[in-house]
């Protein structure tokens, strides 16, 4: 989560066709509302 900096979320992506990182609007359930997900290392 962009606001409270937890890490929510896995996914699986193919970095030859996606080389930037990936950003997705979810649900935080320690937020308790959609907030940005970026990508993380």
């Amino acid at each position: 989560c962009s606001e409270c900096k937890r890490r929510n979320y896995t996914t699986t992506k193919n970095k030859r066709t996606t080389p930037d990182k990936l950003e997705f609007n979810k649900y935080c359930r320690f937020c308790r509302k959609h907030t940005s997900h970026k990508e993380t290392k």
